[in-house]
């Protein structure tokens, strides 16, 4: 064969080495920094950010009206991330002493703020250590849109939007019961969440500003704006139910701090399905493969080709599948690389089903440099697989597929002459469930970040929880 038609092969280690030290995610955030800070030397400013530590932390923007839980959530949520907590009152507080005046001024008088004063300071304080060593949770501002719209023109833009919200009635019976700590500014409730410490009973003083008239007066205002901040943060918000227990909401809360934005830096699909057969791994490939233009690539198709192209690979092949025997690994090995080290699956990723069936295997693709950035386990209880396979028959005249539960022939001379394949058969079906359950728990072990999904379902439902876990980043995992 002339060497100059053969197809090119390109090593996978390259886009691995991308993908695990977040190369393409360093270019868009250097990119983004410099479009929002248009620095005087950009060589400069990129080597300084590139000399952070970690540019990954927490930057959280809660808001809600008045006494939705916007305090004792952003405490809860700052003791757990171990981030920054800023407020509008320790803001002011901590502003230079001639700001600090000034904006104390404008609240004696009972008057706002002006926008441009506030974005100063929160710009100085967003360049302190501890904010961009450990990130920053807000809570309470922006209180307008002409505040949200400033601090995005300053590149000032939270990763996660958190908004509290619950019925004005359930709000303004919780003020009236809201007390708060002298000392630690802790929030309390007569009703819902009193203290156990005599000591901070002792010290527990109504809050200022929260009689019922104040605090409508606080609701007309807040709904007034709200829906032009929410016009602002659309594509990281997230509405939380804030009218139940405060565990509750935290921990939706942290399940959506948890969750990471969909990036537009380069990503290609890498994905493995596992399942016992029967389970709709070929289904699901060829749907993710069309939608996403990824290669399709099955191990029993691959043997099966390479041994009709009668490849040195295939040959060796042959002899095995012949005999009805399990190809060895290292054949098997060896077919995958040629195919998936080609153009289109490096260019365009894949999705590989049929393989690997055993953590040996799965070890072996990873050191050939084959590693998924994506792997599902269709779970199917045996009894579906078994009504699945068992009852499907083939038309050997016109070649069409019928199941006699869910696409029975319409004619007793098509249902005569319907044939089962010998792999069909309940004895085979049975060993072949044997040998993928003497394997799964290895495998699940083996690739710890693995999604399991439920394929006992519609195809298409299966397909979008999918669809939703390979366009998004998977979820970090929060620290304990």
């Amino acid at each position: 064969m002339d060497a100059t038609k053969r197809p090119l092969l390109i090593p996978p280690e390259f886009a691995n080495y991308c993908e695990k030290h977040g190369v393409f995610e360093m270019y868009k955030r250097l990119l983004e920094q410099l479009i929002i800070t248009k620095p005087d030397d950009p060589l400069t400013f990129m080597i300084e950010l590139l000399k952070r530590d970690s540019d990954d932390v927490p930057q959280i923007v809660i808001l809600g009206p008045p006494a939705a839980g916007k305090r004792t959530i952003g405490k809860m949520v700052c003791a757990k991330l171990r981030t920054t907590y800023l407020t509008a009152d320790n803001l002011i507080a901590e502003a230079e002493m001639d700001t600090r005046k000034q904006a104390q001024e404008f609240l004696a008088k009972n008057q706002p703020v002006p926008t441009d004063m506030w974005i100063n300071i929160i710009k100085e304080r967003l360049k302190l250590y501890d904010c961009i060593r450990r990130g920053w949770v807000m809570e309470g501002f922006p209180q307008t849109r002409e505040q949200a719209q400033a601090l995005q023109a300053e590149g000032i833009y939270p990763k996660h939007f958190v908004l509290l919200d619950a019925p004005d009635t359930v709000l303004i019976e919780r003020a009236a019961g809201k007390r708060i700590d002298s000392k630690t500014g802790d929030i309390y409730h007569t009703t819902f969440d009193w203290p156990s410490n005599p000591e901070v009973e002792a010290r527990l003083e109504v809050v200022p500003g929260n009689a019922e008239e104040d605090v409508v007066n606080k609701l007309v205002q807040y709904h007034r704006h709200i829906e032009g901040i929410i016009s602002c943060y659309e594509k990281m918000l997230k509405t939380i139910n804030a009218d139940q227990p405060k565990g509750d909401v935290f921990q939706q809360t942290m399940t959506f701090l948890c969750s990471q934005p969909r990036s537009v830096a380069p990503h290609n699909p890498r994905v493995i399905l596992l399942g016992a057969t029967g389970s709709g791994k070929g289904v699901q490939a060829a749907l993710l493969a069309n939608k996403y233009n990824i290669v399709n690539i099955s191990c029993g198709q691959l043997i099966r080709q390479a041994i009709v192209d009668e490849t040195k690979a295939g040959l060796a092949a042959k002899t095995w599948v012949e005999k009805k025997m399990l190809v060895p690994d290292a054949i098997l090995l060896n077919i995958l690389k040629q195919r998936m080290s080609q153009l289109d699956c490096v260019s365009r990723g894949w999705v590989l089903h049929g393989y690997p069936k055993t953590r040996e295997q799965g070890e072996q693709l990873a050191q050939a440099g084959f590693v998924p950035n994506r792997v599902f386990f269709l779970d199917v209880p045996n009894s579906s697989v078994m009504e699945r396979l068992t009852l499907r028959a083939t038309d050997p005249i016109t070649g069409e597929r019928y199941h006699m539960l869910y696409n029975p022939p319409r004619t007793e001379e098509v249902k005569d002459r319907l044939e089962r394949h010998p792999k069909d058969e309940e004895e085979e079906v049975r060993k072949r469930l044997q040998q993928y359950h003497a394997f799964v728990d290895e495998l699940s072990d083996y690739y710890e970040d693995a999604q399991h999904v439920i394929a006992d379902q519609d195809p298409h439902t299966v397909f979008e929880c999918l669809e939703s876990m390979i366009v998004n980043p998977i979820p970090k995992k929060a620290e304990s």
